[in-house]
């Protein structure tokens, strides 16, 4: 049952509004805990360059409204993952391009600010790795808190280990 999985879009439109790249929530209890390991995102139009600012953060019921996307296994000989894709974001689901943000409450774990040209890429360090606990009553979003001035070829990501 553990193993490492991927979320990933590349060359999504956005909704021209604050958006969810992508959303995970964890399977309920017992299950195994969700270990974030990386986060990407960045844009292939030929946009002008300008700063963006980019979060990861919890969010509680009620959650985005999502386009369903299933995880990818890092390794051939893993399992499923015990995450499946669906458009709620409720436990268990994962989802990306949110068409809208739910009114749940948002907590920042992470924010921080990206020039449009090169990207923006966390691999954080062991000891800042992002757990998220089976039977967690929030998921976690990587999330645009503005709407970018393009909309279009925006390849984005996350990654994370089961245990």
């Amino acid at each position: 049952m553990a193993g490492g999985y991927s979320l990933t879009s590349g060359s999504v439109t956005l909704a021209n509004q604050a958006v969810t790249l992508t959303f995970v929530n964890p399977a309920a209890a017992p299950n195994v805990d969700l270990e974030f390991r990386r986060f990407w995102v960045g844009q292939s139009n030929n946009m002008a360059p300008v700063n963006l600012r980019v979060q990861i953060n919890t969010q509680v019921t009620a959650f985005p409204t999502l386009v369903s996307a299933t995880p990818t296994k890092l390794f051939g000989s893993d399992a499923a993952s015990v995450i499946t894709g669906n458009t709620t974001g409720a436990a268990g689901t994962s989802g990306i391009n949110a068409s809208a943000e739910g009114a749940g409450a948002k907590t920042v774990i992470w924010a921080d600010v990206f020039g449009s040209s090169n990207g923006w890429l966390l691999i954080p360090t062991p000891e800042e790795t992002i757990e998220v606990s089976a039977g967690a009553a929030h998921g976690l979003g990587f999330h645009l808190p503005a709407a970018p001035g393009t909309l279009t070829a925006w390849a984005f990501g996350c990654v994370w280990l089961e245990r």
